[in-house]
């Protein structure tokens, strides 16, 4: 893939400077005119959509963008050089030819350039508005705005080779439906998110699962109630999916305070014969002291008023059981050894738990940058919200250690941000958890 993507750039590269500095071949042959159309069209509009894999409508888009960029970012290059000797040269014989040349030049590489950045700042998922704001930035700074490209650059060129390589490898695997579990899974979000229509609370986590074979239902609870309150609308949801689909079990994959969630269901509302497997994904099963802490340092009136605030916005988007406190009150380390004791392990049901730590607070995105020191200061190492010490729970326990100095974030594990992360990648590590719980017979 690499090499086809180096073969596309030269190529294109080639054809810009062509086009951009064809005007003396153009003056004294006129044929040369159709020439540097046809190869103007060809830069403009076929650049990245001739290399195979690439069927993700975007991610061709995007490709598109990165080989126009990276033809420019040569071209340009080369050109000033050419332009440079060009006007040594015109000076001791002054003609109009040069004038003309250099706007053909500027012209050329202002529409590849446009072309490309508008592909990539539409379509990249990696780019972010950090990478974004720099380029807009230093757009207009001479040398600076080469530095930007490079940066730009990289980060797209990274994500088109990682993601069509995930297509190619789907593609490959497809027959064997590794997800393919013997139940439907079930996936529980965590506290203050909510699946929705437009942003899925998992990511890009659930599209890989299906295109591996598996059958995704979701939780689709209340944002934030008490355990009680969520397990009761869980066990709904659970009976409504077996419906469904005329399933005897389900395999249940929940994140954070959902992890909590399913287990009251499971133990107090006797959901446990209904259910192959519970997957707990950074769940605090010892419960936060950080969470202790605010509620006992927060004044009354300060956590009433911002419980307030959230219940009657989310109210007003339908979600009449919003109860901000409850949801916050059921996380606490007080609270969480006091559900311990009262739910066990429930019989005939395989119980795993995942946790991931972060290295420092900077790798977290806000708020969890900010979380992060207090919950350290508290429990020691966390994902920005749950100490390490709080997700152990079930016969299984995975810990994604950090990445050389990245970590993994509390929203890391759910693709809150649609990042590629160097050493992790959350989709195939989702994939692999669900192909073991086939080859478990769930």
């Amino acid at each position: 893939m690499k090499i086809k993507l180096l073969i596309s750039v030269i190529i294109n590269t080639v054809l810009t400077f062509f086009v951009a500095n064809s005007y003396n071949l153009i003056r004294h042959n006129k044929n040369f005119i159709i020439l540097a159309i046809l190869a103007f069209i060809i830069v403009n509009f076929l650049s990245g959509f001739i290399i195979p894999f690439i069927k993700n409508k975007r991610l061709a888009v995007c490709q598109h963008g990165t080989v126009l960029l990276s033809s420019f970012y040569i071209s340009v290059i080369v050109s000033a050089i050419y332009q440079i000797f060009l006007a040594i040269y015109t000076t001791i014989t002054f003609d109009f030819t040069y004038i003309f040349n250099l706007c053909l030049c500027i012209f050329t590489h202002f529409i590849v350039f446009w072309n490309g950045i508008i592909c990539v700042y539409l379509t990249s998922i990696q780019l972010g508005l950090k990478i974004r704001i720099i380029g807009v930035i230093c757009g207009m700074i001479p040398v600076a705005n080469l530095v930007a490209l490079f940066l730009i650059l990289k980060t797209t060129t990274t994500e088109c080779l990682f993601e069509a390589e995930k297509i190619k490898i789907n593609f490959q695997r497809k027959k064997q439906k590794i997800c393919a579990t013997k139940y439907p899974i079930l996936m529980v979000h965590g506290v203050f998110f909510r699946d929705t229509q437009f942003l899925n609370y998992w990511g890009r986590i659930p599209n890989e699962l299906e295109a591996n074979g598996a059958k995704i239902f979701y939780g689709n609870h209340s944002s934030a109630s008490s355990i009680a309150d969520s397990a009761q609308e869980l066990s709904q949801r659970i009976n409504e999916v077996l419906s469904k689909t005329g399933a005897q079990k389900l395999n249940i994959i929940a994140h954070s305070k959902g992890g909590l969630d399913c287990r009251y269901a499971l133990s107090k509302l006797e959901m446990a014969d209904k259910v192959a497997s519970l997957t707990t994904i950074n769940t605090p099963h010892n419960g936060c002291l950080f969470a202790d802490y605010l509620l006992n340092k927060i004044p009354v009136a300060l956590k009433n008023k911002v419980a307030n605030t959230y219940n009657s916005t989310l109210r007003k988007f339908g979600e009449e059981s919003a109860d901000f406190l409850s949801a916050v009150s059921n996380l606490t380390d007080s609270f969480c050894k006091q559900l311990n004791e009262e739910l066990p392990t429930p019989q005939g049901v395989f119980c795993q738990s995942v946790g991931s730590v972060l290295r420092k607070a900077t790798n977290g995105k806000f708020p969890l940058n900010f979380s992060y020191h207090l919950v350290k200061h508290f429990s020691g190492e966390n994902d920005g919200l749950v100490s390490e010490s709080s997700f152990k729970w079930g016969e299984k326990y995975t810990l994604i250690k950090p990445r050389k100095k990245r970590g993994i974030s509390h929203g890391d594990m759910i693709d809150l941000n649609r990042e590629n992360i160097p050493g992790f990648d959350v989709r195939e590590f989702y994939v692999e958890l669900v192909h073991d719980l086939k080859e478990r017979g769930l």
